[in-house]
């Protein structure tokens, strides 16, 4: 982990990443669009060394699954699927159908759960199916009628999960065939209104490449986590915290915001320590080393760089943390005091851990309930309110020379 001062910091610190890889993306995609199941099948054996008669996972080996997996675990997965099923829930419940009035006219808007979604659930050097909780749940609760979840060597623990959450459809294909086949559809897949989910920079590209064929949540980077701590944090919370993040894989990033440089170099040496005893050793020492420390002089320090770099999760062990939250502004999700763990949003918590990376964070939040439905208004004006409507109309439309819009006004005056 690198140490430096808020002053050293430069401009590349804050610049969001770009993988190059758009080109090898298209071609994939575009030989997808042309050649459906056999295209997604020479991919797969290219990149992921096996081949499929059926993409889908049938009743036999969703059965399988469930025997493979402990039932500690299933346990767990329910627990999980209970709680992030409460929050989509009181979300939704957030959110109002609205019908009113403007000068006789009535208004308003309606809350439309999408028709389907392709919910992508990383394989990569875990299995992870807290993703298909996460992102198959609140499209459940959303009432969307077709869910498919899309995975890549996929693993019976995450078969289990995305049966569990109740996807209609599951899919042993992952990487950018599987981004392809989800918006374009193919022989035996059907295409989807909408793309969700984490995935690597392949997926990400791809779904950068889709956008406009179907809708997507939005573009993500490497997970990252950044923390604030001054003299209230728990150091050992706030190593383990750090590891959390870059056992993910080699281009993930812990970021410590601290206020002395005796909790830096504290922190640095209680995470040598526990590196020794991590089974993920390997990814997690590589990625530490690749981290930084930020000493600030005081929170306005810290404040400038949490809203500038808009991490992925951003954890406040400080003291007042909760009234000091709300100075920080762009995160994809907060961890507010010692004991609000980042883990605890990956699994278990309620709130949604797909989360806006590499500066999304500027101008999105993370996935939620929200992202499964459509906000659509509605109007409907009687022959009397149309007459009202009719004169402002008619000028405005002269005014910017639609004259066909004129005429449509003026006919109901």
């Amino acid at each position: 982990m690198k140490i430096i001062g808020y002053n050293e910091l430069n401009d590349s610190f804050f610049e969001t990443l770009d993988y190059n890889v758009e080109k090898n993306v298209k071609n994939i995609i575009n030989d997808v669009k042309q050649n459906g199941d056999s295209a997604i099948n020479k991919y797969c054996q290219l990149f992921d060394k096996c081949r499929f008669d059926n993409f889908e996972v049938s009743e036999k080996e969703i059965e399988k699954a469930y025997s493979l997996v402990s039932e500690d675990k299933i346990k767990a997965m329910r627990k999980a699927i209970k709680n992030v099923r409460t929050f989509a829930k009181r979300q939704l419940n957030s959110l109002k159908k609205l019908d009113t009035k403007i000068y006789g006219c009535k208004l308003g808007h309606r809350i439309i759960p999408l028709e389907s979604v392709g919910c992508y659930i990383p394989g990569g050097n875990y299995p992870l199916p807290s993703s298909a909780i996460m992102t198959i749940i609140p499209a459940k609760v959303a009432k969307v009628q077709r869910i498919l979840a899309f995975s890549p060597k996929i693993k019976p623990e995450t078969i289990v999960a995305a049966h569990l959450s109740g996807a209609n459809n599951i899919y042993k294909i992952g990487g950018v065939q599987a981004i392809a086949a989800a918006a374009y559809g193919t022989e035996t897949i059907q295409k989807v209104n909408k793309i969700v989910g984490p995935g690597n920079k392949y997926v990400t590209a791809a779904k950068k490449e889709v956008f406009g064929v179907c809708g997507i949540d939005f573009l993500a980077g490497p997970s990252e986590v950044m923390i604030v701590a001054d003299e209230t944090a728990n150091l050992e919370f706030v190593a383990a915290d750090m590891l959390a993040q870059c056992e993910h894989d080699l281009d993930a990033r812990a970021i410590l915001l601290a206020f002395d440089d005796k909790i830096a170099k504290e922190v640095y040496k209680i995470a040598i320590d526990m590196l020794k005893i991590l089974q993920t050793k390997e990814i997690a020492q590589k990625s530490f080393e690749k981290s930084f420390c930020i000493v600030c002089n005081n929170l306005e320090e810290a404040i400038d760089i949490a809203n500038k770099k808009a991490p992925e999760h951003l954890e406040l062990c400080i003291k007042d943390a909760k009234e000091k939250s709300v100075l920080f502004h762009n995160y994809g999700s907060l961890f507010i005091g010692n004991y609000s763990a980042e883990v605890f949003g990956d699994y278990t918590s309620g709130t949604n851990h797909t989360l806006p990376t590499n500066g999304v964070a500027k101008y999105s939040g993370g996935l939620s309930v929200f992202d499964y439905v459509k906000i659509q208004t509605y109007q409907m004006s009687s022959r009397l309110n149309a007459k009202h409507l009719a004169k402002t109309a008619s000028i405005l439309a002269q005014t910017e020379g639609l004259w066909a819009h004129k005429l449509a006004s003026d006919l109901r005056k």
